[in-house]
């Protein structure tokens, strides 16, 4: 088999870029010191998290030159997201940090005009060249009409003609009103900003032809260019509630509250298999994976092995974003006698193939905490820890709101509603009470509270479930959509509710929402997540098409 070398100087999910090489048939060998860089024919450079982190680390284990000497040898050389970022001369992120200055430009911070930061999700990778617009051809098998998976803060804002008078071939992605490059290319280089190998068969396609050496691939002639939609699609995730059965298999289920046994009366709560699930559902066209362990190492997360098995098997074959909740804080282990970080559990998801992690009641108490010290922040909780070490888009803040009614605003100090309708004891306002435990206990904090607090430690995402709407196929509550994203700026994903397509369609809408989640009506098989997106794509919006495995 050819051998690909890898350098793994940084934290992140490296297992799936392992996993997509070897299913085009490459074996991988690790660079594990400078010297090894010269042996290395084909090179890639991977990287998550902070520019100056990464680059530091890059640059203090003495890989700058050989890596140089690596790319002016003319030996392929493949940049992935910090990798692609590397080969600038620096970034507004850590503005004293050089980068290899392989190219000329600096990275900037995407504005937070209309927009969220950090920028997640599928968006295109849209060639500049007239020359192969005219002539039909791709760079690296990169198509106008593909989507990619993005998780980034700073880009690289593309200007006309400034990267192509060097030689580049520039392919960019718009979000908002800024365009930015998404991939380049010259010669024995190729650098991507996206994720191809958590971009579906699309991504897939991209690596196969730099592991090829394929620079240039015919378009396939049925591509319009004219009706490729530029920028980013709305994400669709399938989430799955996994728990263990009487005799100890993981199973989906849905809710913490429910039974995973067969009942006599024929209700079955045992929905399927973890692993099959989130493959059959990536074979809908999910955007997105969501696994929450909602038994959360009753015992200690060292010990939740099988949890850590399903994300290796899912990674194996689910070339799209994974994300692991439950358990994910510091918690003692009576086997070691020590306290095992919140860092420490989550370090270990990654290796095994989940790109971010979830932090639901750990999160709530960390801003109650916040909040009672005049918002101070420790740099200890797991929010910060994790977000440190691997990047704010690498860490979710599950959130589980219900309503509380209230007579009138001034009846709390929390974020008041009005109500469209009267509360069980005619209150014409309502503010949303966090809770924690998967519900079973509300707390004195509001959901406003919580993210804004949680956004300031360094979370990148919201997870934004409803206990008052979980289960029960009614829809999205828009009002809670609308009144947190208008409280951050971080990416909110719309979760409890959705029992059809239009709900999907309401949320996308009449909200600024950046991804809505599905659950039950999934397992159940009532709509699959190609259905979803069907209907969605009839109704003007633009969605992310499933693409056939390379």
């Amino acid at each position: 088999m050819p051998t690909v070398h890898l350098l793994d100087y940084a934290a992140g999910n490296i297992r799936s870029l392992v996993n997509a090489i070897e299913k085009l048939g490459c074996q991988v060998e690790w660079v594990t010191s400078p010297e090894d860089v010269s042996k290395a024919e084909k090179l890639i450079l991977p990287g998550v998290g902070h520019f100056g982190h990464c680059l530091s680390q890059f640059s203090n284990a003495g890989y700058m030159e050989p890596v140089k000497a690596h790319i002016q040898a003319g030996k392929p050389f493949m940049g992935i997201c910090v990798g692609l970022q590397a080969l600038f001369e620096g970034s507004a992120e850590s503005p004293a940090v050089p980068g290899l200055a392989v190219v000329k430009g600096r990275l900037e911070r995407f504005r937070n005009d209309d927009k969220s930061v950090p920028h997640i999700g599928w968006n295109s990778a849209y060639s500049q060249s007239k020359d192969h617009h005219s002539s039909g051809q791709s760079v690296y098998g990169l198509r106008p009409d593909s989507k990619y998976y993005y998780v980034h803060s700073y880009a690289v804002p593309y200007r006309e003609g400034e990267l192509e008078k060097d030689g580049w071939s520039v392919a960019t992605a718009r979000y908002g009103n800024e365009e930015f490059v998404g991939a380049l290319a010259r010669e024995n280089v190729l650098a991507t900003q996206f994720h191809p190998e958590k971009s579906g068969a699309a991504g897939l396609r991209v690596l196969k032809a730099f592991l090829e050496g394929k620079q240039s691939q015919a378009l396939p002639p049925d591509i319009s260019l004219s009706a490729t939609q530029k920028g980013l699609t709305r994400r669709i995730i399938a989430c799955l509630d996994v728990r263990a059965n009487d005799q100890g298999d993981l199973v989906v289920t849905k809710g913490d509250q429910y039974d995973v046994r067969e009942k006599s009366d024929n209700v079955v709560r045992n929905l399927g298999k973890p692993v099959q699930k989130a493959q059959q559902y990536y074979e809908q066209g999910a955007d997105e994976v969501t696994f929450l362990n909602i038994t959360s190492f009753r015992d200690t997360p060292l010990k939740d092995m099988p949890m850590l098995e399903v994300l290796r098997q899912t990674a194996a074959t689910t070339f799209v974003p994974l994300t692991i909740g439950g358990g994910i804080r510091d918690t003692f282990d009576p086997e070691t006698d020590r306290t095992v970080p919140a860092l420490e559990v989550a370090t270990l998801y990654f290796k095994s193939g989940a790109d971010k992690v979830s932090i639901g009641s750990d999160a709530v108490t960390a801003a109650e905490q916040y909040h009672a010290s005049n918002r101070n922040l420790t740099g200890k909780t797991a929010i910060e820890t994790i977000s440190e070490a691997y990047g704010a888009q690498a860490v979710v803040v599950s959130v589980d709101p219900r309503r509380v009614y209230v007579a009138s605003p001034e009846a709390t100090t929390h974020h008041t509603l009005k109500a469209t309708a009267p509360g069980p004891q005619g209150e014409m306002y309502y503010w949303y009470a966090c809770t924690i435990k998967g519900g079973r206990e509300t707390r004195d904090l509001d959901v406003i509270q919580l993210v804004t607090a949680v956004e300031a430690m360094g979370a990148g995402e919201i997870l934004l479930n409803c206990i008052d709407k979980d289960g029960t196929n009614s829809g999205f509550d828009l009002e809670l959509v609308k009144s947190v994203k208008a409280a951050v700026k971080i990416p909110v994903i719309a979760s409890s509710g959705a029992g059809n397509a239009d709900h999907f369609a309401e949320v996308f809408q009449r909200t600024n929402v950046d991804a809505a989640l599905g659950a039950g009506m999934f397992h159940r098989g009532e709509w699959t997540v190609k259905q979803v997106k069907e209907e969605l794509s009839k109704k003007g919006l633009m969605i992310r098409r499933f693409e056939e495995d390379v």
